[in-house]
Formats: C-alpha cells, structure tokens, sequence
C-alpha cells in the first residue's frame, strides 16, 4: 500500500484524545492563580515544544539533502508531514504574542513597564526584549520556517508527479536547503531566547540554544520511530527495514548522549564560573524542583543510554517504541522544567504586589521589590503548587491532547501524497540500505 488513510477507528480516538486536551487546557485558565498563568505556562510549553519537533524535522530533511544523503528517502514523506505543523504552530504563537498586549497574561517580566524602567538589566536588554521583536521577530521566524517547509513538500510532490527530469527538482531542492540551513541556525536561536531563556530574563546561557535543539532533535526522533512504527503494522512502508529502524535508533543513542553533554557543559561551567546571575537558574531547580531535575538525567540520559547501548535493541520494535514513548515524554518534561519555574517565580511576586491571597501564600516579595526576583533566585517554593512544581493530571492531558492533534495533522498530510517518493533520484539507494 503506498497511499495512506487514516482509519475512521482512529480517528475518532484522536478527535476524542485532542478534545480532551482542549478541554484540559480550558481548565487551567480557571483553576489556580488570578493572573491564570498555569494556562498561559501550558500553552506556551506545549506550542513551543511541538513547534520545535516540526522545525527539527525540516532541518533533518535539509541536512539530508545537502549531505547526498539518501538513506532516509523512502520515508520522507513523514518528516515532510512533521513540517506541515508549522502553520498550527505559528497560531498558537501567535495567540501568545497578543496576551502580551493590554495584560493579556504575566508569563514575561520584561514585558511590564513598570518593573524595567526601575531595573537596570532589563533595560539595558529591551532593545530585544520587548513585544514588538517577540511578536513580529518570532512569528516572522516561523513563517520563515513555514515558506521552505511547503517550497521542499512541493519540489518533492512535483517530483513524483513530473518525473521525467528527477535531477532537476533535486538540484533545486539541494539549493533551498543549502539557504535553509544558516536561516534556521540562527533564528532558532533567537526563537529560543525569546519564547524561553527570556522567562527569567536576568540569566542567560550561550549554550541554551543548542541545549533545547538538541532536546526537539531527539523528540522528532522519537515521533519518528512511533509513527513508523505504526504504519508498518498497517501495512504500510514494506520497504522500511530494521536497517532504517537501526539508523534511527543510532541517532535517538547519540543524540541522547550529545543532550547530556549539552546539560552537563551548561551546568558544569556555571557553576565552575560561580556567578550568581548565572547559578540562580540551576540553584533554583536544583533546590527547590529536585524530582524533575535528577529524574530529567534519568528519563532522557541513563535509560536510552543503557537500554539502546546494544546493536540489537535498536531492532526490536516493543524495546523501540517503549524507549520512544518514555524519552518523548522526558524530553517534554525537559520542557517544562525550562519554562514553570520562571513562570511561578514572577507569577507570585506579581500575584503578590498585587495583593492576591495567592502571592501572599507563598511568600514572595511584594511591591518595589518585585522586580529583584532574578537576583533572589533561591526563594524557596513553601508549599507543592499543582501544575508548576510537577505536571499535574491536566498537564498530562494537555501533552495527550496536542500529541494528538499533531498526530491529526500529520496523518492529513500524509494522506495528500504517495508514501513514497518514487522519482526521488536516491529512493534504490534508500530501499537497498544496509548498515
């Protein structure tokens, strides 16, 4: 079979699994703290995350090309389906840039006025940090982002529809990629810094860019595997073999272990260097968030590290699949332990100097002190906060619901062309693959 349809089976599990999603989403913005930024926190995690897993996949997909790579080309077609969530991505963004305006939510300290013009860092940082550059920089990005993932899809449909001249699309696609690749480099970047590194906005890293590339690369692998693994029980993808299986398995061990290092690189020079500015984003998950710290190292280090160290695991489908789905869900945690704490910390000292009982149950600093947050940064959490300090059942909800919508998305694109690029000049290459 090599055009795909999703079953109406499920479908409608999907349909029904992103409903509740939606619904637990809604159900944050009304339980927890005035300034509702558990809902806010939550949207922002989970748009940035799966945003990032399309963009991974496009940047694969032009690695690839530029590279002569031909191994992957006979399942292509499902990263070129990844990329096609850009569009939904760079909405949800796009809702979150206008809660900027008029109070719409509090996730962001450089975005309240009355906090930068009295601190000295902020505004030394607001000619990037402000709203016009996150509104019109970041969505610009993406639309960047979202103008090659749709030119490579149609070189690559028009392949399989005028073959006679396959060399010509492929000549031309190898030049969008090789423009592509700078592009997404540094506006990656700078995406990162703004959507992320940005929430504490007194500290800063030169190596957050590429820790959270690295963390999105081997959550797409993840996908990856999950969805081919899936078409190939439906029958699906006959020519994809454990040899492709293998590679891919190869790049969720190795980029797993370059992930570590990226962690440990960060974490290790900021301590060495001892520099408070710097230390307080450690010190304050460290101390005060130690489950998600330590188990991060767990979940997304030691057990693909250990279960994927052997050749022939990397060929076992229930051992694939297994390892995908808890790395996936380890890397989303990774996600949220980069975005809640610095959410929380400036929630409550605005719930606080606003004089909301929420503020004042933590005991954060209030009034002209607000904006001293960063530099205070070990202020303990006093008490467990449900959906900041761990994700609560509504979080794994939201994560269960755009997992699905993401998978509606691709499985719609998927559908709209051959499974296989027949005329792709590299496809026996592809089929014949040994490792």
């Amino acid at each position: 079979m090599d055009q795909f349809q999703l079953a109406n089976r499920t479908k409608t599990v999907l349909l029904g699994l992103s409903a509740l999603g939606v619904i637990c989403l809604i159900a944050t913005y009304f339980i927890g703290d005035e300034a509702h930024s558990r809902f806010w926190s939550n949207l922002l995690h989970n748009s940035v995350f799966f945003t990032g897993v399309s963009v991974m996949a496009l940047f694969f997909i032009t690695v690839s090309i530029t590279a002569y790579a031909g191994w992957h080309v006979v399942f292509k077609r499902v990263w070129e389906a990844f990329s096609m969530f850009l569009p939904v991505g760079f909405i949800l963004i796009a809702i979150i840039a206008i809660g900027l305006y008029g109070g719409g939510h509090h996730l962001y300290e450089w975005a309240d006025d009355s906090i930068v013009k009295d601190d000295v860092i902020l505004s030394g940082k607001s000619g990037f940090l402000n709203r016009g550059w996150y509104t019109f920089g970041t969505l610009g990005i993406v639309a960047v982002w979202i103008f090659f993932a749709y030119k490579l899809r149609n070189l690559s449909l028009a392949e399989d529809q005028q073959g006679t001249n396959q060399y010509a699309y492929y000549k031309q696609s190898k030049v969008w990629a090789a423009i592509f690749l700078p592009i997404v480099g540094f506006s990656s970047a700078a995406a990162i810094w703004l959507w992320i590194m940005s929430l504490e906005p007194h500290w800063y890293s030169t190596l957050f860019a590429w820790y959270t590339g690295a963390s999105w690369f081997v959550s797409m692998i993840c996908l990856t595997l999950l969805v081919l693994t899936y078409l190939k029980d439906k029958g699906y993808y006959k020519d994809v073999s454990n040899e492709h299986i293998h590679d891919l398995g190869k790049f969720l061990f190795a980029f797993s272990v370059f992930w570590t290092y990226l962690w440990f690189s960060q974490y290790m020079l900021i301590w060495y260097g001892n520099v408070g500015e710097e230390t307080v984003y450690f010190q304050k998950r460290q101390e005060q968030y130690p489950v998600l710290f330590y188990g991060n190292l767990l979940i997304n280090f030691a057990l693909p590290f250990l279960v994927l160290m052997r050749n022939d695991t990397k060929r076992k489908v229930g051992t694939i699949v297994f390892t995908s789905i808890v790395v996936l869900f380890g890397h989303w945690i990774d996600f949220f332990l980069m975005i809640k704490p610095g959410v929380w910390t400036y929630t409550e000292h605005y719930l606080h100097a606003h004089g909301d009982h929420h503020g004042e149950a933590t005991g954060g600093h209030g009034g002209e002190g607000a904006h001293e947050t960063a530099h205070a940064g070990a202020d303990h959490v006093s008490h467990f906060v449900d959906g900041f300090t761990l994700p609560g059942l509504l979080e794994i909800g939201i994560f269960i619901g755009f997992t699905s919508i993401f998978f509606l998305v691709v499985a719609h694109y998927l559908s709209k062309a051959s499974l296989v690029p027949k005329n792709d000049p590299f496809l026996g290459e592809s089929i014949h693959h040994h490792v």
